[in-house]
């Protein structure tokens, strides 16, 4: 990571979640903020509402990677500061793995496997917090995707991997 800006951390999740998912990513993005990342998500509501909306309240800068061509085809959520448009649809997740240093999957639907497997797949480290069971069929597939039980463990892990 370059020493000149600070570390991205990928906050993955659906646009649709409990109280308990949506409490959980949004203790995320207020470590993640606090700890003076640049959270970054796709946008939209659910997890990513949340977690934005925890940067936010410690003034965090927050980055949605939209799957629209514009605001209109695809409002970005209220804590979104900077909106990329980008027009691809779901095709976006590989943007929002390759902007990452580090992706968080908080629960999950299908596009959130997706991520999951795209960072992988580029060799981005991965931290699952209630999401998705990722064990690789065979020793030869890494790197693998570590396990955090609290957004407090995301945020260590994460520290970990940084340094």
């Amino acid at each position: 990571m370059p020493d000149h800006r600070p570390a991205i951390i990928g906050v993955m999740g659906p646009s649709a979640c409990t109280a308990d998912l949506a409490a959980k990513a949004e203790e995320l993005g207020r470590l993640i903020a606090a700890a003076g990342y640049t959270l970054l998500c796709g946008g939209g509501a659910g997890v990513m509402e949340a977690s934005a909306k925890g940067a936010r309240s410690q003034n965090g800068l927050t980055v949605g990677i939209m799957p629209g061509h514009d605001a209109a085809s695809s409002p970005p959520n209220p804590y979104i500061q900077l909106p990329i448009f980008t027009g691809m649809s779901e095709a976006r997740n590989l943007v929002n793995v390759l902007s990452a240093d580090v992706i968080v999957a908080v629960g999950g639907a299908y596009g959130t496997l997706s991520e999951i497997a795209l960072a992988l797949k580029c060799g981005k480290p991965v931290l699952l917090l209630d999401s998705w069971d990722c064990t690789p069929p065979g020793p030869e597939l890494a790197p693998k995707p570590a396990r955090v039980s609290s957004p407090q463990d995301a945020i260590k892990a994460i520290g970990e991997i940084l340094s």
